[in-house]
Formats: C-alpha cells, structure tokens, sequence
C-alpha cells in the first residue's frame, strides 16, 4: 500500500511491487500476489488492466506548498482548500520548506484542522542551502540552523567539502537522502567566508533566497557589445520630442534615472506633459541570454549596502539610464490635461527620443516647492510672477533655469490635486517611515536616519501612477479581452481587519469597518493620527500587514490600495521585469498585433510576483542585519523603546531612535514571574500583578546582538511612568 500510495496515479504489476520490496523467493511472491487479490477485492486497489493494479481513485490526496513551522511541523497550502493541512513533524517524510508536494488528508475525527502526511516530492523549491561547517575526522555537517525553517543538518563527506575550512559560512548543495538516514547528503559548493564578516553576511542573504549577486561572464559579454549609439533611421521611427522641456527628479544618490518627465503650455492655454521611461526593451530582445538573465532576476534587489541589478551596469546605468544632457530613446505616455482641474483630455503612448535638460534631487525639487511658494499658493496657483532663478539647499545655491521651477511648481500643484482625487476615490495613503543607515567605507553603519515621502517626492509618485493607470486602463478596456500584465491588490482579510481594530484600541484609536468607504476613510484617518507618535511605525507595518499582497497577473481585479480598476507596472523597467512585458505588450497591441497567450504571461507573472517576494524578504534581512550591527556598538547604551509585540515567550521592543526591534524574553524579566494574557496582549506578573501591555513606554539595553542569526536581545531596565 505504501508503494501504491506513493505514486498513485501509476500502475504497477506483481513484479515491480517485489522489485520494490526487495523480494525474490517464490513464497513471498505468491504472497504478494494473494495480498494484491484481497485489496482489490475489499476495494482499496483497482486492476485497471490485466495484472496491473493501482491505489484506488481518492480525493484525499491533494497538491500544494509546504510552509514549514518553526516548532517542525508544517502545512501544505492547497489552492482550492480554504482551509490548509497540518503535517505533524513525522510525517514530513523528508519534505522541506517551500517545496511543492503531494499531501494525503486522513479522514478528520474530532479535530476541524485538516491533517495529512507528505506522500510524494514533487519539486523542490531549491537544493541549496546556507549553514556553518563542521568537519570531524571523517566527515562534516553543515549546519543550517540560521534558517528556521529548514529542520536538518546536511552530512557532507570529506571529500565533498571543497576548500571549506572548520567554523566556515558556506552553500551546500544536496544530493541525496537516503530511506533510513537522518540527514540529507551533501556537497558544499561554494566557500562565503567567516560568519559575521560583513561581505559572508550580505552574500548569504542572497543565496539564501536563491538570488544571484553577480552576473555570468557570458551575459556581461553580451551586454557590452550592444550597440547603444542613437541612430537617425531610428529616430525617425520615433515621435521626436527633444526640443520639449525634460527633467528627471531622483534620489541624490541614485546611479540609474529610469523615467522623466516633459512639460509645455499649448496654445489652447491646456499643458502637455509627458512620462518618459527608459526603452529598455529596445536592447532587452526576447529569447537572448541577456533577456533569458533579466526575466530569472525579474527584479533588482536593493539591500543596505548595494543594489543587484536586473540588467547589466551598461544599460543600468548606461544606455538606459535618462542622464542629464544626453539623447535617450524612450517609450512615453503623454497627456493634454486642464491646468485647473488636471482633467486629461488627450492621451498618446508610444516611443520616444527624449533629451533630459536638468537632473535634480529630490531634496533639490522639495527645496523649490518650499521656497518658492506655499502649497496653498500652489493650490491656487498664486505664486509669485517672479520666480527666484537660484534656490539655497544645504549651504549651497544653486542656479535654477525660470522655465524648470515653473514647470515644477506646475507640476507640484497638479499632482496635489490627483492626489486629492485619489483619496476622495478611496486609496489609502500609507507613507511607511523607511529605515537608512550612514555608512562609511566599510559599509559600518555610523548612524540611522528615516527617509519620508515629502512633496517632491509625491510629485513623482502621482505622474508615475498615472501612467502605470492609463496604460492598463487603455488596453484592458479593449474587445475582446486582450492579454496584459496588470498590478492588482485584493480587498484586506476581514479577520485581519478586526484583528488591526482591536490592537489600535489598545491606543485609543478607532476604525470603521462597515462597508469599503468606512474602511479606507477610518485607515487614512489611523494613518494621520498616529504620523509623529510612538506607536506610529508599529500601527504602519501592521496596517500594512493587514492588506492583500499586490501581486502580477493577467487577470484583472483592480488595485484596491490605489483606489484603481486599472493598473499595471509601466515605469521602472530598469528593475522590474513585469514592466519590460507591458512595454513589448503595449507596442505589439499599438502595432495592431493580436491578443498574446494567457497562458504564457500568466505563467511569467507568477514567477514576476515569487522573485518580487524573495527580493523584498532578502532586503527586510539585511535592514535587520545592519541593525543588529549597529546596535553591537551600543551595548553599553539604555534606549526608550516601544512594546511593538507580545508573545507566550517574551516581548518585542521596538527603540523609538532608530527603528531596532529586539525581544526581551519572559525568563530574563527578574522582578516577577510573568504570563503571557492573549486578551490584553500583555504580560502579567504572578505575584505583582504588574502589567507590562503593548504600546507602552520601556527603557531597554542590548543583552546580546548576534549577526549570524541577525537578532538582537534585550535587558528589561524599567517600565517607563
């Protein structure tokens, strides 16, 4: 039965089940042939041809994702079940985290959980993993206790171990598991260093989330005999708009400028302005090696320290990158709007040679807003008539031509009303606090600071969703139904929802969960008021955990964050993949080409919003990674910190000053015995009956900072009055 179980959908005769078993005597023999007689007669195997037998057909059996536990067990994720099957810890049968199996669900009894036992590997989600070596006289471990979900050691022979040294960080590829043994065998290949050296830390962030951090040989060759020259006969296959005011307005320390924006008054009093992204699917030809490495990335990675870019520095920040005084072929949107209301009453989309007149800032743009005019005036459009030609940012002044503050003050005052629109639509305004570090030549954080989204900034956001809006709203409005990439977001969980509401309660905050319009109106308004306070990035991430996951798909549902029925990813094709299949769909529908495969796209989506996860959990670990760093250099310090957490085993803390969030555990805290209350997400003192509860104010110094397992713990020095 356990042959049969194991591939059910395959047929097996006599012969193959004995080979299986290891039996060649003619009395075992017969006995499995007598055995096979009875099952098939009580109905638990069918002969569907003669001498052939198979598990009888059984819906228990089902294919899904494992997800393991910490505490060992696991549960499969099965699209089609609302609920997921547990997988205690010896049923596992080898099955590792994200792996897509084949789980059998036993009849339930008392129990509502669904529960079941890994019956076959389908796939592996990788083979490779991160652990320290340890080598003994005949053999070696590597052990991968960094990863909580990965449950066993790997045995590698000494012959298998390469140039690893004892106590070494390194890849293990495995090979093999044998039926009886414990551990799956193993071969290290790759040496990352010596843990908690900064370079060993960062590159094993990467792999372990099976990113690349450097590009093959081949793909870099490819790259670097392209030819990026600007052609005349190409151009003349372009709308040529050089002539027309172009900027583009990024980070001050930003290496690629991949979108830009034009701007002019037209003679019926409406302006013109433009979107302009980098044409990288001009270079980026489908079916090369540089397309093949592009789509495997389908994203570059930003971690603390260095960004691991989806194309090559030649067109990164080359060929593709929108530079200050230089030629660019690009694919644009480009609106007639009402400079009153900032209504569109013309659209054009297609590719453009662009020429970029200015580069600023953002902080040199937020400098010319703030300068220059209040954003009341803005709103009104009274600014003064002579606007200052230099603006005063940082200790320096800087020569600003009259047109390109014009045109951004413009452009400012126009976007503040798509943003008033957008929020009256009902999108939600999450403007998450983001953690920076100063570092210095080694990449040693010397400082924290929190970057916020300020009006320049904005003013970028609101002209790229309008793009990434109108692009989508364009094609998926055509019939019939034509294959498009879209970004879509599902409406929140209602468990999760009621879930958020109880635990902003803690701190005097109400949301209202009625209907759709009472739920995003209460969040914004949540979101406001907790802007400056002590609990303000807590009640941000979980406000954001609360939400569905944006995802890619072909299958259009809307955006509910952004208030959307359409909207795809047009604009930043330098680091997203998703954006170069709009861009090569977009032209293909424009040259009159004819609905492209569902199928296909769909299948690039799925892999789009998996390498999207993967890069967002790898740059969540190095900010932990950096700060655990950070903090080792202030052991000695008392911090105020927030309760951000409240768990069975301890609290979390999160230092107002910067960000760093560590656990106090239970067994530390000396002054009492405590429990964990669930209804009050406090812990509680058996003899004091001293509530320690979430939200409040405590003073904390770091116990222990470990880089290696990037967690930080802390010393209860007092709860604050």
């Amino acid at each position: 039965m356990r042959i049969l179980k194991e591939d059910h959908h395959q047929t097996f005769n006599y012969k193959q089940i004995c080979a299986k078993l290891d039996v060649n005597d003619t009395s075992s023999r017969n006995m499995v042939i007598k055995r096979l007689g009875q099952l098939r007669a009580k109905g638990q195997i069918i002969e569907p041809e003669r001498g052939k037998y198979q598990l009888t057909p059984n819906r228990n059996y089902h294919t899904g994702i494992l997800d393991v536990s910490g505490k060992g067990g696991g549960y499969v994720m099965v699209p089609d079940m609302e609920q997921d099957i547990y997988v205690p810890p010896h049923h596992l049968n080898k099955a590792l985290h994200g792996d897509e199996v084949e789980v059998y669900v036993y009849k339930q009894r008392r129990s509502k959980k669904h529960e079941g036992e890994i019956v076959k590997i389908i796939q592996r989600k990788t083979e490779e993993f991160v652990g320290v070596i340890e080598i003994q006289k005949k053999f070696a471990f590597v052990h991968t206790s960094e990863s909580n979900k990965m449950y066993t050691d790997v045995f590698v022979p000494l012959k298998k171990i390469g140039k690893a040294e004892h106590g070494d960080k390194v890849v293990v590829k495995l090979e093999d598991w044998p039926d009886k043994a414990d551990s799956p065998f193993g071969k290290v290949t790759k040496v990352l260093g010596k843990p908690g050296e900064h370079n060993t830390e960062i590159h094993s962030i990467l792999v372990q989330y099976g990113l690349p951090y450097e590009f093959p040989q081949e793909v870099e060759d490819y790259a670097n005999k392209i030819d990026t020259s600007i052609k005349k006969e190409e151009i003349a296959k372009r709308r040529d708009m050089r002539d027309i005011l172009t900027f583009t307005i990024d980070p001050k320390d930003a290496k690629d400028f991949d979108d830009a924006l034009s701007f002019q008054k037209l003679e019926n009093g409406n302006y013109e302005i433009g979107i302009h992204i980098a044409d990288v699917s001009h270079y980026l030809v489908p079916g090369t090696i540089l397309d093949d490495e592009a789509y495997e990335r389908a994203t570059s990675v930003y971690l603390v320290d260095r960004v691991v870019p989806m194309l090559p520095e030649i067109l990164s920040n080359g060929a593709c990158s929108l530079r200050p005084h230089e030629e660019k072929y690009t694919f644009s949107a480009v609106f007639e709007m009402d400079p009153a209301s900032a209504k569109i009453h013309n659209q054009w989309f297609g590719r453009t040679v662009t020429y970029s007149d200015a580069r600023f800032a953002y902080e040199e743009a937020q400098a010319i807003i703030e300068q220059n005019v209040s954003s009341s005036a803005v709103e009104n459009k009274s600014y003064n008539n002579t606007i200052p030609a230099e603006v005063s940012l940082t200790g320096k002044t800087y020569k600003v031509d009259d047109t390109l503050v014009e045109a951004t003050l413009e452009l400012d005052r126009l976007a503040k009303l798509m943003r008033r629109q957008r929020m009256k639509d009902g999108a939600i305004s999450f403007d998450k606090v983001e953690v920076k570090f100063n570092l210095d030549e080694d990449a040693n954080p010397t400082g924290v600071f929190f970057k916020t989204s300020k009006d320049a900034n904005k003013l970028i956001e609101e002209f790229m969703l309008l793009a990434n809006r109108k692009v989508s709203e364009f094609i998926g409005k055509k019939t019939p139904k034509h294959t498009f990439v879209y970004r879509i977001h599902d409406e929140p969980d209602d468990e999760k929802l009621a879930a958020l509401e109880k635990v902003v309660g803690k701190f005097g905050y109400k949301l209202n969960l009625k209907d759709r319009k009472s739920v995003t109106s209460s969040l914004n308004t949540l979101l406001v008021d907790v802007q400056g306070k002590k609990e303000q990035n807590m009640v941000d991430t979980l406000a954001i955990r609360t939400m569905s996951k944006a995802v890619y798909s072909t299958e259009n549902i809307g955006h509910y964050g952004l208030a959307f029925d359409y909207y795809s990813h047009f604009t930043s094709p330098i680091r997203r993949y998703p954006d170069v299949m709009v861009h090569r769909l977009l032209q293909h529908y424009l040259d009159g080409g004819k609905p492209a495969s569902e199928e296909e796209y769909e299948e690039k989506c799925k892999h789009s919003s998996a390498m999207e996860q993967l890069a967002t959990n790898s740059e969540r670990d190095s900010i932990k990674y950096m700060q655990v760093k950070f903090m080792q250099d202030h052991k000695d310090e008392e911090f105020l910190g927030v309760i951000s957490g409240v768990t069975e085993w301890g609290i979390y803390v999160e230092i107002i000053s910067n960000k760093c969030e560590g656990m106090v555990r239970l067994r530390d805290i000396k002054d009492d015995h405590y429990e964990f209350d669930q209804e009050t997400y406090s812990i509680i003192g058996q003899r004091t009956h001293n509530q320690i509860t979430l939200g409040d104010e405590v003073i904390v110094k770091v116990k222990e900072a470990d880089l290696v397992k990037k967690h930080l713990d802390f010393h209860l020095i007092g709860v604050k009055e």
